[in-house]
């Protein structure tokens, strides 16, 4: 790699950790359409490679919430155990799929969790805070059904699976966000793991745009996620709506005109 694409990579990757630490969402946001569109690397590629990027970047957000009391390690531990085994057949079907299959899914997957975050904060009314009331933990069946839709999505996607565990835990099973971001990350870090073996023995991992990418993700996810923990969870909740909407745009026009 060239020294300036050594540097892009750099950036990428911190502001894939920023996105990260704040949203629980393992910065596949930032680092597939970037890979793709700035690097200009395959399209498994761009899936593939963000994967072992996602765990240094997850672990340093993650470790952020617990010091605060917001991770569920018991729920993060089990939907990882069963996400682990979905994640490797999520890879398989990638490469099945073919690369403009899954670049589309992913925009497609984004604009739909945009909207519905955005219909969710607005109908939170004047007490975002509050979330609907559990009359107890969630049941081991309710988060393995989170760890099999997270773990095909990551392998599939290579998104990491925080896009999907957050609003189901959000929205599903009562988390506070705040508490669902710190539990995706430390879920998202486990379930980054079989993905990335998956994937590199696929030959979708190139090694030199991940070590850029690591070099920055560390830093960028310890500030998201300070950044995070002191915001209120309207603004989390609006702001994580906005970047999706807009990063699945930039995805789906760039892989459309490729086409």
């Amino acid at each position: 790699m060239s020294l300036s694409a050594v540097l892009l990579s750099f950036a990428i990757g911190a502001v894939s950790g920023v996105l990260s630490g704040a949203f629980g969402i393992g910065g596949g946001i930032v680092t597939t359409p970037a890979i793709r569109l700035l690097l200009g690397a395959p399209a498994l590629v761009a899936v593939g490679t963000p994967l072992p990027v996602i765990v240094p970047g997850a672990v340093t957000g993650a470790l952020a919430y617990l010091r605060r009391g917001l991770v569920d390690v018991r729920a993060s531990v089990t939907i990882a155990a069963v996400g682990s085994l979905a994640a490797v057949a999520g890879a398989a079907a990638s490469a099945a799929a073919g690369g403009a299959i899954v670049m589309l899914a992913t925009a497609a997957l984004m604009l739909y969790v945009a909207a519905d975050v955005l219909s969710w904060a607005a109908r939170s009314g004047t007490a975002p805070e509050r979330v609907r009331e559990r009359p107890g933990p969630p049941s081991v069946p309710e988060l393995a059904a989170v760890g099999v839709a997270a773990g095909l999505y990551s392998g599939f996607l290579g998104l990491g699976g925080g896009f999907v565990i957050v609003p189901l835990l959000a929205r599903w099973l009562g988390y506070g966000l705040k508490r669902a971001i710190g539990t995706s990350l430390l879920a998202v870090a486990m379930l980054a793991i079989p993905g990335s073996v998956a994937h590199y023995a696929l030959g979708h991992v190139d090694l030199s745009i991940a070590a850029g990418l690591v070099l920055g993700v560390v830093p960028g996810a310890a500030a998201g996620a300070r950044l995070t923990t002191v915001a209120s969870e309207t603004a989390v909740r609006y702001a994580f709506a906005i970047l999706l909407a807009c990063a699945a745009a930039w995805l789906a026009v760039g892989e459309l005109a490729r086409l």
